[in-house]
């Protein structure tokens, strides 16, 4: 699809106003501009490991303002940054799987998973139930979150901040974590998508074919828009330090309800733009 300077601005704008959200809150980066841009007519295996790596960028730079702002502690020591350790990383082989996946599995059987789950945890969220915190459960949400992320490029953010929060977690640290979590995350899955689309693309072998030619598909512009990237990346830095103060002086009541809210939105909306 070609990107015109009007549709660049306006690709710019949509990340700025999703990375807004989801820095904030902790989810809604991919699971609203994903749909949005298929909408406008970009291909899904195009846009998803766009969304990932911006989403990668925005995260680690969301996460060094949430730690500024005090809404979470990530000293080496901390409970914080022991929790984004394990959700990433039991979360990158689970993104790898699943986005290896994603190349030949239907949207619908995809999309109407995460939308139930994301739904049922919104719920559980607004109906203000926690559980007991443990590890086991943080490396469930983790695996199961990054699952999500490398099949549609969403699903992560509501379900590790939702997870996180049922099982104990504070609400403005979830979020903290969430968005350090996941930049490993969608980095492994970037790449995952890119080395293994390339190859799918190929009619011959990848171990014979000259390195400079794979990489030149790669970065084709059948799999690689440039201009794509750019805006999104660019959308989702700028915002961080709007978002992660917005978690600051939220509520903690508030913020509750709107995480809550927010969740059980998201799963309906997933679930209404998989058979509308």
């Amino acid at each position: 699809m070609e990107i015109t300077v009007g549709l660049f601005l306006v690709l710019l704008v949509f990340a700025f106003v999703c990375e807004y959200i989801d820095s904030s809150m902790g989810m809604g980066y991919g699971t609203i501009l994903t749909p949005s841009l298929i909408i406008m007519g970009f291909e899904p295996l195009v846009i998803i490991p766009a969304i990932l790596l911006s989403q990668a960028f925005g995260g680690l730079t969301a996460s060094m303002f949430h730690h500024q702002f005090k809404n979470v502690t990530f000293s080496r020591k901390s409970m914080d940054f022991k929790a984004a350790v394990v959700i990433s990383g039991f979360g990158v082989l689970a993104t790898i799987i699943a986005a290896l996946i994603s190349i030949n599995l239907p949207k619908i059987i995809l999309n109407s998973y995460i939308g139930l789950l994301i739904l049922v945890m919104g719920i559980i969220v607004l109906m203000n139930r926690t559980f007991e915190f443990s590890w086991k459960k943080l490396i469930g949400v983790g695996i199961l979150s990054a699952f999500n992320k490398g099949l549609s490029g969403g699903g992560f953010g509501p379900v590790v901040t939702g997870g996180q929060i049922l099982s104990g977690q504070e609400h403005k640290a979830a979020v903290g974590v969430t968005t350090l979590a996941e930049a490993p995350i969608c980095l492994v899955g970037f790449l995952t998508y890119m080395i293994g689309r390339t190859a799918f693309e190929l009619n011959s072998s990848v171990i014979d074919m000259r390195f400079a030619d794979y990489m030149e598909l790669m970065f084709s512009e059948k799999i690689f828009q440039w201009e794509l990237y750019l805006a999104l990346i660019a959308g989702s830095i700028f915002v961080t330090p709007f978002g992660a103060f917005t978690t600051k002086v939220i509520n903690k009541k508030h913020l509750s309800l709107i995480l809550g809210i927010l969740i059980t939105i998201l799963g309906l909306w997933t679930l209404y733009k998989t058979y509308a």
